[in-house]
C-alpha cells in the first residue's frame, strides 16, 4: 500500500529552529502501483493544541509553498502530510516536528560574551569560558541558541551540546553571523549547572586569505553568544541569566588557526572546568556587550552543520630515518588526525600534514604559508586528543616525538565537511573513470566545508565564484548541496556592489587580488540559483535571489561597448588553458572577451528565464533584449566567421554548449571544427577552467561522440585520467599538479585537491549513464544512454526530490539491455541508441535495443 515517507520542512533534514518562518513542505511516496501518482495530498499541522489541516489538488509533494500562518519564534508544532494515490488515501506520514527559531531582533537577550585581550597575532590562545546557575527543577523543555564570532565548542555539565565542528562556520560577518537551535533537555537537571565553551580566532579574526592575508577581518575580538531558555512543568519558558555568571580563562590551545594548526597543551586544561563544582574564583570576569546591534545580523542556519562525517585507518605505516612515522591513509581528505596518546607529562607529539609526497618527503610546497601542523603535550596521563579549532587537506601525515610503538587505532584521520545527504552514484565498466568519479566526490566533499571552497589544505581556501558555477550542476546531482548553496548565495548578494559587481570570490577579503569582478565567476550569482531551480525545482532560492540575479546582469551592462560586446574589463577568461605559461594562466587560446560575452548571453538569458518562471513578464523582455544585443554584437566580432576560431576549443565550445550559433548549418560547422581541433590535440584537453566543464556536451551533442569519450578516457597530460593513473583521490588545480616524473609542479597555484575540472562528471551522469532531468526536480526525466569508448555498462542512480532514480545500461554482443526504476512523481521518455523511444511512468522498466546508432548522429 502507498505510504508517505520523507517530509521535510526546509532545507535541512531536522526542523528545530526552522530557518524561515514559513518553510516549504517536501515529501515522498513509496510502495504505490507502478505507474500511480499523487492526485491530492492534506496537511496538518497540530499548534497549540489546535488541528489545523489544508487540503491541496494536483501532484505537487516538493518544496510546496506552507499552507498555514507563519511559525512565530519557538513555536512549536507537529507535521503530518497524507496522499491520494490512485484513488485511496495513505496513512498519515510519520509526525515531524517543526520549531521556530528566534525571528526577531528582540527575542535576543544574552550578551556577547568577550573574552579576548590584546595578543601576539600568532600567539592567540583558545579561551574557556564557563557560567555556573541553579535551576529549582529538571527542565521539560531547553533550548540553547548558539552562535560566536569565532568557532566554538559549547558543553553543558561536562557533556557536548552537539557533534559539531568549526561552528558557526564561515559568513561575511558583517552582514550574517548564523546561530543554531540545540535541544539540551536531557543535559540539565535541578540543582548547579554550568554552561561552558571553547573559544578560539576561526575565520573571524584569524589569519585568513592568500598573499599573506589578512587578520582581524572582522573584528578584534573573539565573542560568544550563547541563549539558554528552560521550561519548567508549569509550562513557563525562561531566558537563564548568565551575565553575572561568566567566568574565563586561557585555553589549552595555546595558538589555533585554520592554516596554521593547533598547539594544545593538556596540562593547561584544569580538570572539571566545565562542571559543577569547579572553583572559578581565579577566573576573570570577560567583556559583556548587549547584542542589539548583532541581533540585526543573527539568522538561524539554513544549512547542515561541519561534523566529523567518518575515519580513516592508516594504510601503511612507516617509520622514517629520522625518527618521525609516516602514515598514509590511502585518500586525500579534508580534516585532522585522532591520536591516542599515552605519554610522560610534558611530552610533545608534533602532526605534520601534506597532500602527497616528493623526493621520499612531505610535499608541503604547495601549502605555502598554511603550515598544517598540530601538536599536543601530554599532561601525563592517557589522553584521545582531537584538533578543535583548524581543519587541513592531507593524504600522509608524520608523527614526530611518538612514545613508544605506534598501535591499531592509535592515529586515525577524522574526515570533516557539511553533513550533507549523499544522493548520487556512478559506475560503469571502466575502472580508471570509475576511480575518477570517486575523486570528484571526495573534492566536493573536502571543498564543502560551511561552504563550497576551492582547496581545502593552502593559505586560500575561499570560495571562489567561478569554481561553484562550473560545478553546481554535479554538485547538486552527488550531494544535498542545497543548504550549503542557498546559505552562501546570500552572502553573494549582501557582498554585491551596488552597481551589482560580485566579488571574485565570496566571502571577499582584500588580500591582494583585484577586486573587479570577472565572468564566469560573478555569473555564479546567476547560473547557480538556475542550476538549484533546475535540479532541485526551489523555486524559493530564484525568489530570494532575484534581486541579485538582476543586479549582476545589470553590471554586465556597464561593461557592454560600443560594439555592444564585453570589452576592457578585468576578466579571467579561459583560466589555467593547458597552453598558457605557469607565470600566466590567464593567457588563453580563447579571448578573454569573447568568453565575458558569451557568459553575458547566458546570464541574460537565464534572468529572462527565471522572470518567466516567476510571472515577471516586463523583465523576461528586457533580459532576453539584453541577450540578443549582445549576441548580435560577438557575431560581428567573432563568430561571423568561425574559421578564426579554429584553434579555440573553448570558443566553439561556448558556440555550441551556449546555443550562440545562428542555425543547425552553423552549430554543425562549429561542432565539426570543434572535432578537428580537438583530434589535432591528439584528444588531450586544450581548454581551461571555462572549455573543460562543456566541451565533451559540445562534442556529443554535434554528432562527435567518439570523439568525446576518446578526450574523456584519454590517460596521457593533459587529460581527466591522467592524475587517476597518477594516484590521485581528488581532482586535481592543474592537470599536471604532479610531472610524471613525480615531482609537484613548480607553479604557486598547484593544489591536489579543487573539483572545478570534475564538472565533467555531469556529462558521465547525463550522456554516458543517460540520465538527465527534463523538468524542474526531476519531475520529468530523459533517459538517452549513448555509449561508447569501448564501455560495456554504465549507471546512475540519483535520490530526486521525488525518491529514487535508476538508470542501468549493459552492452552483452551487439545489444543493449536498459532498465529503468521512476519514483512517484517522476515521468520520463526513454530514447535508445537505435532511436526507439518510448514514454515512461514511475515504476520498473526493461529495454532492448541495438548498442549503436545505425547511422551517424544528428543534432538535437
Amino acid at each position: 500500500m502507498s505510504a508517505v515517507t520523507g517530509v521535510r520542512a526546509g532545507l535541512r533534514s531536522d526542523c528545530l529552529g526552522a530557518a524561515l518562518p514559513a518553510p516549504r513542505v517536501s515529501w515522498r511516496i513509496v510502495d504505490a502501483p507502478a505507474g500511480a501518482v499523487q492526485d491530492a495530498a492534506e496537511l496538518r499541522l497540530v499548534r497549540d493544541g489546535e488541528v489545523d489541516s489544508v487540503a491541496l489538488d494536483g501532484a505537487d509533494q516538493n518544496l510546496v509553498d506552507w499552507p498555514f500562518a507563519p511559525l512565530r519564534s519557538r513555536e512549536r508544532t507537529v507535521l503530518t502530510v497524507r496522499s491520494r494515490v490512485a484513488g485511496e488515501w495513505t496513512a498519515w506520514s510519520a509526525p515531524l516536528e517543526v520549531e521556530g527559531a528566534l525571528y526577531e531582533p528582540h527575542d535576543w537577550q544574552a550578551p556577547l560574551v568577550m573574552p579576548s585581550a590584546s595578543f601576539p597575532h600568532r600567539t592567540r590562545p583558545s579561551w574557556l569560558l564557563r557560567a555556573s546557575f541553579t535551576l529549582d527543577e529538571a527542565p521539560v523543555r531547553a533550548r540553547l541558541y548558539a552562535t560566536a564570532q569565532g568557532v566554538f565548542v559549547p558543553s553543558l555539565n561536562g557533556a557536548a551540546v552537539s557533534d559539531e565542528v568549526l561552528a558557526p562556520g564561515w559568513t561575511s560577518y558583517d552582514h550574517r553571523l548564523r546561530y543554531r537551535v540545540h535541544d539540551v533537555t536531557a543535559l540539565l537537571r535541578a540543582g548547579e549547572n554550568v554552561l561552558g565553551a571553547e573559544l578560539a580566532d576561526g575565520w573571524f579574526r584569524g589569519n585568513i586569505g592568500f598573499d599573506g592575508g589578512v587578520w582581524d577581518e572582522y573584528g578584534k575580538h573573539v565573542g560568544l553568544l550563547l541563549q539558554l531558555e528552560v521550561t519548567g512543568a508549569d509550562g513557563v519558558a525562561r531566558i537563564v541569566a548568565l551575565d553575572d555568571a561568566w567566568r574565563t580563562a586561557p585555553g589549552p590551545a595555546t595558538s589555533a588557526g585554520l592554516y596554521e594548526g593547533e598547539v594544545h597543551d593538556a596540562r593547561l586544561l584544569p580538570p572539571g572546568w566545565d562542571a559543577p563544582g569547579f572553583d572559578d574564583a581565579a577566573w576573570t570576569r570577560p567583556e559583556l556587550r548587549q547584542a542589539d546591534e548583532l541581533a540585526a545580523r543573527l539568522e538561524p542556519a539554513i544549512n547542515e552543520p561541519v561534523r566529523v562525517i567518518e575515519t580513516l585507518a592508516p594504510v601503511s605505516v612507516e617509520t622514517r630515518p629520522n625518527g618521525r612515522i609516516r602514515l598514509d591513509f590511502g585518500q586525500n581528505i579534508s580534516g585532522v588526525l585522532r591520536v591516542r596518546i599515552d605519554a610522560p607529562a610534558g611530552r610533545t607529539v608534533t602532526l605534520h600534514h601534506a597532500e602527497v609526497l616528493e623526493d621520499g618527503e612531505l610535499g608541503t610546497r604547495p601549502l605555502r604559508r598554511a603550515v598544517s601542523i598540530d601538536s599536543f603535550t601530554s599532561a601525563g596521563e592517557p589522553e584521545t586528543w582531537q584538533p578543535r579549532h583548524t581543519v587541513h587537506g592531507f593524504r600522509y601525515a608524520e608523527l614526530e616525538g611518538w612514545p613508544g610503538e605506534l598501535g591499531d587505532g592509535d592515529v586515525v584521520a577524522a574526515v570533516i565537511h557539511t553533513a550533507m545527504e549523499r544522493r548520487g552514484w556512478f559506475a560503469c565498466s571502466d575502472p580508471l573513470l570509475e576511480r575518477l568519479h570517486e575523486n570528484v566526490v571526495w573534492s566536493m566533499r573536502d571543498n564543502f566545508v560551511d561552504l563550497p571552497t576551492d582547496c581545502p589544505q593552502r593559505d586560500e581556501r575561499l570560495g571562489w565564484t567561478g569554481d561553484i558555477q562550473v560545478f553546481a550542476p554535479a554538485a547538486e546531482f552527488l550531494y544535498g548541496a542545497d543548504g550549503v548553496l542557498a546559505s552562501w548565495l546570500r552572502d553573494v548578494a549582501a557582498q554585491q556592489g551596488p552597481d551589482g559587481w560580485v566579488p571574485n570570490f565570496v566571502p571577499w577579503l582584500e588580500c591582494g587580488f583585484p577586486s573587479g569582478a570577472s565572468a564566469a565567476w560573478g555569473d555564479a550569482a546567476v547560473v547557480v540559483p538556475w542550476v538549484m531551480w533546475q535540479r532541485r525545482g526551489n523555486r524559493g532560492v530564484l525568489e530570494r535571489q532575484w534581486p541579485s540575479m538582476t543586479a549582476w546582469v545589470e553590471h554586465l551592462l556597464l561593461r557592454i561597448g560600443a560594439d555592444d560586446v564585453v570589452e576592457d574589463s578585468m576578466e579571467l577568461g579561459d583560466w589555467l588553458d593547458p597552453a598558457a605559461p605557469p607565470e600566466d594562466p590567464g593567457a588563453a587560446r580563447t579571448d578573454k572577451y569573447l568568453v565575458a560575452s558569451a557568459y553575458a548571453v547566458r546570464s541574460a538569458r537565464l534572468v529572462a528565464q527565471a522572470a518567466e518562471v516567476l510571472g515577471r513578464a516586463p523583465e523576461r523582455e528586457r533580459y532576453a533584449a539584453v541577450a540578443d544585443r549582445v549576441l548580435a554584437g560577438m557575431r560581428r566580432r567573432w563568430l561571423d566567421d568561425l574559421d578564426g576560431l579554429a584553434h579555440a576549443p573553448t570558443a566553439l565550445a561556448l558556440v555550441i554548449g551556449f546555443d550562440l550559433a545562428r542555425d543547425d548549418d552553423e552549430q554543425r560547422r562549429a561542432g565539426a571544427l570543434l572535432s578537428a581541433a580537438v583530434r589535432e590535440g591528439g584528444h588531450r584537453v586544450q581548454t581551461g577552467f571555462v572549455g573543460t566543464p562543456i566541451i565533451c556536451d559540445a562534442l556529443a551533442s554535434t554528432g562527435h561522440l567518439d570523439d568525446a569519450y576518446a578526450l574523456l578516457l584519454q590517460t596521457e597530460c593533459p587529460s581527466w585520467l591522467y592524475p587517476v593513473t597518477m594516484g590521485a583521490t581528488t581532482i586535481w588545480e592543474r592537470w599536471d599538479s604532479m610531472l610524471p616524473d613525480g615531482r609537484i609542479n613548480p607553479g604557486d597555484m598547484t593544489s591536489f585537491n579543487h573539483y572545478a575540472l570534475g564538472a565533467v562528471v555531469d556529462f558521465l551522469h547525463r550522456v554516458v549513464a543517460g540520465l538527465a532531468p527534463a523538468a524542474p526536480g526531476y519531475r520529468e526525466v530523459e533517459i538517452r544512454p549513448r555509449p561508447g569508448g569501448g564501455l560495456t555498462s554504465a549507471s546512475a542512480r540519483h535520490l530526486s526530490p521525488y525518491g529514487e532514480i535508476h538508470v542501468s545500461w549493459r552492452i552483452v554482443g551487439d545489444e543493449l539491455a536498459l532498465d529503468v526504476e521512476l519514483p512517484v512523481g517522476v515521468t520520463g521518455v526513454v530514447t535508445l541508441p537505435d532511436g526507439t523511444t518510448e514514454a515512461v511512468a514511475s515504476g520498473s522498466h526493461t529495454f532492448r535495443g541495438a548498442a549503436r546508432a545505425p547511422r551517424k548522429e544528428t543534432l538535437r
